[in-house]
């Protein structure tokens, strides 16, 4: 690290958990966000201005003048552009020394295994699940941690899910592939404007966590947030030893 770096990142290296080997494994490492919106925001912005190396912002929308109430990585003058774009203009104002690459569009199939293939950390962002099940199969076979989010209407919930821990259950685990459960979606229901802040910052201290190695990840447990009576809850989440994507079976 050069002195530049020294002062920039000084208070976490301030802190014993992190000090200048934790501050110099973020720097040399890569995270992978999948979707610049709500959650997406506050985890790029936290992920670059904490000092991760590299960071790739995938998101095939445009900024709409909806998404501004909530989707800080945007200004009123992005209203047209590529989010992930946008996203990443605004990232290179925060931290220039950050690399960022912008990819306008929604990963899927080898693009998308080919991107958490060289991530060291995989951060959900989307909001629909197909697209969070087809990161999760990814990220178990290529053995990479997950941290996964949503935010809707007051509520919220974020967990992570390790391949690498035998412990840990993957997403399929808690939410079966094709299994009829619910899909609500902000621009139908509404979202809580600080609440993709709260989340996406817990997922953001997560993934940074993890790229660290201090502390003890949300791996087994679901983190619930009631927003309106502002009330956290913890599930503990078991691995299914029957699971399609990664039971042993």
């Amino acid at each position: 690290m050069n002195d530049q770096q020294l002062l920039r990142y000084s208070r976490h290296i301030l802190l014993p958990q992190i000090d200048v080997d934790g501050q110099t494994r973020l720097l040399e490492s890569r995270a992978l966000v999948v979707g610049a919106g709500g959650l997406g925001s506050p985890v790029a912005l936290y992920l670059a201005s904490a000092g991760v190396g590299s960071l790739t912002l995938a998101d095939g929308d445009t900024v709409d003048l909806t998404n501004l109430q909530r989707q800080i990585l945007h200004r009123n003058s992005s209203v047209g552009r590529p989010k992930a774009e946008s996203g990443r203009d605004t990232l290179a104002d925060i931290n220039p020394e950050c690399r960022v690459l912008a990819l306008a569009e929604r990963l899927d199939g080898e693009r998308l295994k080919s991107e958490i293939a060289v991530a060291d950390v995989v951060l959900d962002c989307s909001d629909n699940f197909a697209t969070r099940h087809a990161i999760n199969r990814a990220c178990v076979e290529f053995n990479k941690p997950l941290v996964s989010g949503a935010a809707v209407r007051f509520d919220g919930q974020v967990s992570v899910f390790d391949s690498r821990l035998t412990s840990s259950p993957c997403y399929h685990c808690l939410f079966p592939e094709g299994q009829d459960v619910e899909e609500v979606r902000c621009a139908v229901m509404g979202v809580f404007a600080p609440l993709t802040g709260i989340i996406g910052s817990v997922q953001a201290a997560e993934a940074l966590k993890l790229l660290i190695g201090c502390g003890e990840s949300l791996a087994g447990r679901l983190l619930l947030l009631d927003g309106l009576a502002m009330e956290w809850r913890s599930i503990t989440v078991p691995r299914d030893p029957d699971c399609a994507v990664c039971g042993q079976g």
